[in-house]
């Protein structure tokens, strides 16, 4: 596994961690607060039936549209399967750089790459976009094509307008970025309207018991006025701590593309990353290397709090300076 997430390593949870893109005002007490009224003693319902309903209600859309993954991982993989076991001759668009995942299923079952979106039998699109935070128009697919936009940055945006999501295009959601929870897996997708045979299909693929009862507590809660007002509130928090951020890297000498979420690339001119980032990492801060995300050469960096700040500045001219 590529470690595109960021967070713990073999070395265990680092003291401050600036790989990892989950919110950094998290945990949202009502969703802990949910995990913890959680029954782990029993399995949940196989089919969600109430979270469905509960998630179709959120969204405003008929609950046959909601299907349930285990993680964002997970529905990549089953829908890519779906894909190619509806066509031998499938193809994939992927973005790069990007989150490697698209890829690995991609490759697991197959599918051909291809270099445009009006290419392809499949279309992820990350919006905004990983490791940069990036945000651009949904490019559209080919007619037939399945197109994916992958929300999981989405409620992290900072700045800017959400592009209009194309009424063909799937919608996935896995809030436990944004809940700073990333321990707890569970997502959703959004059908676009009349794409049954292919939420039948996605069905027939689907494991037992996709989530375990803290993922339903975490997708239910997340649905909660309550935590959507969290998650709202959280963001001025955010962008401050991002502007002191980027403060901090111009003071360095950092070359940074803030992008519009709560977490962006930076390059380091004249640094030889490969020895840095260990270096860094013995000190107790750890940054993110998006080599095998598509974009060598650059780290990924979350936004943190000022404490935290404070120790990658003092990281930094220790290692650097």
């Amino acid at each position: 596994m590529s470690g595109d997430h960021g967070g713990p390593d073999a070395q265990g949870a680092p003291r401050w961690d600036f790989s990892t893109n989950a919110n950094a005002c998290g945990p949202a007490p009502a969703v802990i607060e949910a995990l913890q009224r959680a029954d782990a003693t029993r399995y949940p319902d196989p089919a969600s039936t109430a979270l469905k309903e509960t998630l179709a209600a959120f969204e405003g859309v008929d609950p046959r549209r909601i299907t349930i993954a285990a993680s964002a991982s997970e529905f990549i993989g089953r829908l890519t399967a779906a894909v190619k076991l509806q066509s031998a001759h499938a193809s994939v668009f992927v973005p790069s750089p990007g989150y490697g995942d698209y890829g690995r299923a991609a490759d697991a079952w197959g599918l051909r790459r291809v270099g445009a979106p009006g290419d392809a039998s499949l279309v992820w699109v990350t919006e905004p976009a990983s490791p940069g935070g990036q945000s651009a128009r949904i490019p559209a697919g080919r007619e037939g094509a399945v197109l994916v936009v992958d929300e999981a940055y989405a409620a992290l945006r900072l700045s800017g307008d959400r592009p209009a999501v194309p009424a063909t295009a799937w919608r996935l959601v896995s809030p436990n970025k944004a809940l700073g929870v990333t321990g707890v897996r569970g997502a959703y997708a959004v059908a676009p309207d009349g794409a049954h045979a292919w939420t039948a299909a996605l069905d027939r693929l689907c494991p037992s018991w996709p989530l375990g009862a803290h993922g339903v507590a975490l997708l239910a809660a997340w649905a909660a006025p309550a935590t959507q007002q969290w998650v709202r509130d959280s963001l001025d928090t955010l962008r401050a701590w991002k502007a002191a951020q980027l403060a901090l890297g111009d003071t360095l000498g950092w070359t940074q593309d803030p992008g519009v979420t709560a977490f962006y690339v930076v390059r380091w001119p004249g640094v030889d990353m490969a020895a840095v980032l260990p270096r860094l990492r013995s000190h107790g801060v750890k940054l993110r290397d998006t080599t095998s995300m598509g974009l060598p050469g650059a780290v990924r960096l979350g936004v943190r709090p000022p404490e935290a700040q404070a120790a990658l500045r003092a990281a930094w001219q220790a290692v650097v300076s």
